[in-house]
């Protein structure tokens, strides 16, 4: 792995964004074509994100999209970042994606989280979800029992996770300040058991570091416009440029937003990553990156893998 000896590998989270380039239907059938990408790409897994009625990310259904990927690749782990467990049964969740688990074998991920959705009985919920599903997994050292997942943002999910011999997938993107409490508390409640820890960033890079800013300025600008709530597409360079477009606000917030954003060129983007993973003992970094063109975003996964040298490290 090039510049560094840390065991990092890279894998995609991918929300499905609706952009000024994409409508709905384009933006999911593009979000199935990047599962074949980070395939030939040599990524480790894809993971797909679950929101409803927005405006600016067009899957309702991770595990659905989790079933049409897998049926495209052959090698990369799919899976699901993340099912919303509190709008679901933990049977119901444990049925469908144990099916899965069934059908391709060892390359289904359940990654599940509550988001805003704050309910007492979740850790029962993830506990009868982990008690329901298939047995016979194979022990890695990569991979948690039944590879169930927790994501977090703040912290509360972690300790959680570590109990229950989950992995645990730290949203990065979401909160950037919250990262290091929510890695302490999941490495503490590890202790000396195995753990399984990833974290989530928003990043994007490009042939030079003046084209990767842009990208990530208008994301930021996206972002700003959600944080006041105003639900949109991912706005292209173009739209994002026009200065009448955008008030001194949601401008003036953009710039703390894309200060959360890893951007740059893939040297300084590998760099950033694999100090993020080693600050706080992850292995694994999953890579959200949100451009209006998906030419662009294409060539930002390209870029990083190739900066990784993530091909020649292959998929496990």
């Amino acid at each position: 792995m090039t510049g560094s000896t840390t065991p990092v590998t890279l894998s995609v989270l991918d929300q499905s964004p609706i952009t000024d380039h994409l409508d709905r239907t384009e933006a999911l059938q593009e979000s199935l074509r990047l599962a074949e990408r980070a395939e030939r790409e040599g990524y480790r897994r894809i993971w797909y994100a679950e929101h409803h009625h927005s405006m600016s990310f067009a899957s309702p259904a991770p595990e659905t999209m989790t079933a049409l990927a897998l049926e495209r690749t052959t090698r990369i782990r799919v899976g699901t970042g993340g099912i919303l467990l509190p709008l679901y049964t933990p049977q119901k969740v444990a049925e469908t994606m144990g099916l899965l688990q069934r059908v391709h074998g060892d390359r289904v991920d359940i990654g599940i989280g509550r988001a805003a959705l704050h309910t007492n009985d979740f850790p029962h919920k993830v506990e009868t979800l982990l008690s329901r599903l298939p047995e016979g997994m194979p022990q890695t050292v990569t991979e948690p029992e039944h590879r169930v997942w927790v994501l977090g943002a703040g912290g509360t999910s972690a300790p959680l996770a570590a109990s229950l011999g989950a992995g645990y997938v730290q949203g990065h993107f979401l909160s950037p300040s919250s990262t290091p409490r929510g890695m302490r508390a999941y490495w503490d409640e590890v202790g000396k058991k195995p753990g399984f820890a990833v974290i989530a960033v928003r990043a994007v890079t490009a042939d030079t570091a003046e084209k990767a800013q842009r990208l990530a300025a208008a994301a930021a600008l996206w972002r700003a416009r959600k944080d006041l709530n105003y639900d949109s597409p991912i706005p292209s360079l173009e739209h994002a440029e026009r200065d009448k477009e955008w008030s001194d606000e949601e401008r003036a917030r953009a710039v703390t937003r894309e200060n959360g954003f890893i951007h740059g060129t893939p040297e300084h983007v590998r760099d950033q990553l694999l100090a993020l993973a080693e600050q706080h003992r992850a292995s694994e970094i999953m890579v959200n990156t949100l451009t209006s063109d998906p030419a662009d975003r294409d060539a930002s996964y390209t870029l990083l893998a190739d900066a990784f040298d993530q091909a020649a490290v292959g998929v496990a």
